[in-house]
């Protein structure tokens, strides 16, 4: 049967903010490159986690059932409901108004099943044990912190309580928000994958750390633009407590003090950012061609 080549045994959550209208995916899986097969979600729209012997068209197919209007319910009960194969399909779904479903069908492999709560549905199929599920559940609903940190912390206690029966290979994060996307553009907030991995879920905790430092330095970057030099510095300051040897946050670091006449400070800052990267000098030496700070003659020399 042409659908068993599309077997994809996971755990997923998917959810809405209801405080932030951030909505979200994440997902682990032994399963090669997940992030690439179950999340699906549009800001303002809805989550979509598609999943087991996979119809991946239940992801596009139902944001845009959604976005006609449908509620999560209604939206799984249409894509089960006219696919032939939906006794082997697993599928989560979360709308813009938090309201969520969950759908197992009766040929997924054991253990397999889900649970809804208030904005968020879980579900997996080739679980160690039903306790997963539960374990995802209970999790999300007392995590503290951001969608994505309540997220990931669902698929760590899903892991801890068993995780996927075969072992683990892949985890992905996905969280929209309207305009929330790179400089603005787009709504893609998060949008994270673990591809191949000894332990996915430990990795995608790190990138999401990562995602917060990069955050913080085009904050500082957007501010350094704006001339708020001292919201500038407090973001770079936030995101080195976080990485402190983050080479990119005291390049930041320097242009911030070199625009507010701290040379010494400014100093201090490349100089750090070269102890950590050698080869970030090629971008220091060419500062005064962006014609955006001014430097003491000779400032540059040293690098």
């Amino acid at each position: 049967m042409a659908m068993l080549a599309r077997l994809v045994p996971t755990y997923s959550i998917v959810a809405y903010d209801f405080e932030t209208g951030e909505l979200g995916v994440a997902v682990q899986s032994r399963y090669f490159s997940v992030g690439s097969v179950v999340p699906w979600a549009e800001a303002g729209v809805g989550a979509v986690a598609t999943q087991s012997f996979v119809n991946v068209s239940y992801g596009p197919r139902g944001l845009e059932l959604l976005e006609r209007g449908l509620t999560a319910r209604e939206v799984v009960e249409k894509l089960v409901g006219e696919d032939e194969g939906r006794e082997y399909r697993q599928l989560g779904v979360v709308d813009a108004k938090g309201n969520a479903a969950t759908y197992t069908g009766s040929k997924c492999l054991e253990w397999a099943g889900g649970r809804t709560g208030r904005g968020y549905a879980a579900q997996g199929n080739i679980l160690a044990n039903e306790n997963v599920v539960r374990a995802m559940a209970e999790a999300y609903e007392s995590a503290r912190g951001s969608l994505a940190e309540r997220l990931v912390a669902a698929l760590d206690a899903g892991e801890n309580a068993g995780g996927d029966a075969r072992g683990k290979q892949s985890a992905a994060l996905l969280v929209v928000k309207k305009d929330a996307g790179r400089g603005g553009y787009g709504d893609r907030f998060i949008d994270l994958r673990v591809e191949d991995h000894t332990d996915p879920v430990s990795e995608l905790k790190r990138l999401l750390r990562l995602h917060r430092v990069y955050y913080l330095i085009d904050e500082a970057e957007a501010k350094f633009t704006k001339g708020f030099l001292e919201e500038a510095v407090a973001d770079i300051n936030e995101a080195l407590k976080i990485k402190p040897d983050c080479d990119d946050a005291y390049l930041d670091l320097g242009l911030i003090c070199l625009r507010a006449r701290k040379f010494e400070e400014s100093l201090k800052a490349f100089r750090k950012a070269v102890e950590i990267n050698p080869k970030i000098m090629s971008v220091i030496r060419q500062i005064p061609k962006l014609g955006i700070v001014e430097a003491p003659e000779g400032f540059f020399e040293g690098f």
